[in-house]
């Protein structure tokens, strides 16, 4: 399945793991460029800053080295045309920030879109076909091996930006993110383990939680997530640079962390 928005790139029918991108692409249509108060340099450099560069890269090196090889549901639009990771109502946190499902601010808080701009139109054409996808995507592996297992691939700047309402704790190397319901301890050790090379490995700091499609998140034990954040020194040049040596060592991390997923089928699975 691909569209202009988004691309589900099939893995082994018997894998559970779907590898989800949702921040690596730099694109943002014409008619949603109107929108945005931002000079053409000024949007380049928020590019660098809010992107996270080379995600889709590793992900893909990481299927590519896996053993039984992963799906893949690659976001193929900026998130500063809509964030597909936010709660898209009043429960998302990042609105204190201006940065809900569609973002009114920058990472440094400077303004993004005019002042009373209506995100429903946005929320409508992509938001709502993306959340869908992913949904059927989860779907199609609980159809076909009666579970799944999303692995959030993020990437997090060196030092924290204005925008970051947590970003006072540690930065670690590699950033885990969990959740209560959907992340059981194995995933954890598993991503521990498989990450383990890079100078540390933390839990929800700076960023916590991870994404299951709203269908599924807090009902469906069989769905289990964890979100893999990745320093950006570790394998590209701040901010927006180019991808360097880091990418391969990290995808074969995460095809590893992906292998482990597969197999233990009995440890790996929502509570």
């Amino acid at each position: 399945m691909i569209s202009d928005s988004f691309a589900l790139l099939a893995g082994d029918p018997d894998s559970p793991v779907l590898l989800h991108v949702p921040h690596s692409s730099r694109v943002v249509p014409p008619d949603v460029r109107e929108d945005i108060v931002l000079d053409d340099g000024e949007l380049a450099a928020e590019l660098d800053h809010i992107t996270d560069a080379h995600t889709a890269e590793i992900a893909a090196e990481g299927a590519a080295s896996a053993g039984t090889t992963p799906w893949r549901f690659v976001n193929r639009l900026s998130r500063l045309v809509v964030d597909p990771e936010r709660f898209p109502d009043e429960r998302e946190e990042m609105l204190a920030v201006g940065m809900g499902a569609v973002y009114t601010r920058t990472t440094h808080r400077a303004r993004l879109r005019p002042d009373g701009f209506d995100p429903a139109p946005l929320v409508g054409r992509y938001f709502g076909p993306y959340a869908e996808a992913m949904t059927e995507a989860v779907a199609g592996r609980l159809a076909a091996t009666g579970r799944a297992v999303v692995v959030d691939v993020h990437s997090y700047p060196t030092e924290p930006l204005p925008y970051e309402l947590h970003g006072e704790g540690p930065r670690p190397p590699i950033c885990l993110g969990t959740d209560a319901f959907h992340t059981p301890p194995a995933l954890v050790e598993a991503a521990r383990e498989a990450f383990g090379a890079f100078g540390g490995v933390a839990t929800d700091t700076p960023f916590a939680g991870t994404y299951v499609p709203l269908r599924h998140y807090r009902r469906d034990p069989r769905v289990s997530a964890l979100m893999v954040e990745i320093r950006r020194d570790l394998y590209m040049g701040e901010p927006g640079g180019p991808a360097g040596p880091g990418v391969k060592a990290l995808g074969t991390a995460l095809a590893a962390l992906s292998d482990v997923a597969t197999s233990a089928s009995s440890v790996i699975s929502g509570k």
